[in-house]
């Protein structure tokens, strides 16, 4: 019985890991294969920054799922991002407001543009102006809309930029947000 219970305790924690799905963000295009050792069976090429579920990895390879395709691409190619973060976007004034005064076929026409940009996952969570690290800037542009200011500097290779919104600022380097927090008074 001692045996059974800790199956059963080993099994349904192996299924709750399983049922959690990392993302990664593409840090330049990758060929998907269908088998990882045959590098001549791939499936299709992911473009640079699109934002992929991580199934699973080895010290090569991550098995992951890109529009309804999984398959295996090069471990080099992807960068895992934390999970996806839900905010409080600053009040837009230059682009389309998401809220319920704005007309639907308005508001229809904002989400088809992102849907057709970044697929239905992903022009869903910039529809509904979230944020997360590992975005790029025109992701950001699309879910918050330009920046009220934004700071540069170049240090090499390294582009640090700091964007400012009503009461948030956000921190990119080479185009991809790292971090962000409350503007303080």
């Amino acid at each position: 019985m001692k045996k059974f219970l800790t199956a059963l305790l080993l099994t349904s924690l192996f299924l709750a890991a399983e049922a959690q799905t990392d993302k990664a963000s593409l840090k330049s295009s990758s060929r998907l294969f269908k088998v990882k050792e045959d590098l001549t069976s791939v499936i299709l090429i992911i473009p640079k920054d699109s934002i992929v579920d991580v199934l699973g990895s080895d010290s090569t390879y991550l098995k992951v799922v890109y529009q309804d395709n999984e398959g295996y691409i090069f471990r080099r190619d992807g960068r895992i991002i934390a999970d996806i973060v839900s905010t409080t976007p600053p009040p837009r004034s230059q682009n389309i407001p998401a809220d319920p005064q704005v007309p639907a076929s308005v508001q229809s026409t904002r989400y088809k543009y992102l849907e057709g940009k970044y697929g239905t996952t992903m022009g869903t969570r910039l529809y509904e102006r979230k944020i997360w690290k590992g975005m790029n800037s025109g992701m950001l542009k699309d879910s918050w809309g330009p920046a009220q200011k934004i700071t540069r500097q170049v240090d090499g290779n390294l582009i640090k930029e700091e964007w400012l919104y009503n009461k948030t600022w956000l921190y990119l380097e080479n185009n991809m947000l790292i971090d962000w927090g409350p503007v303080k008074q």
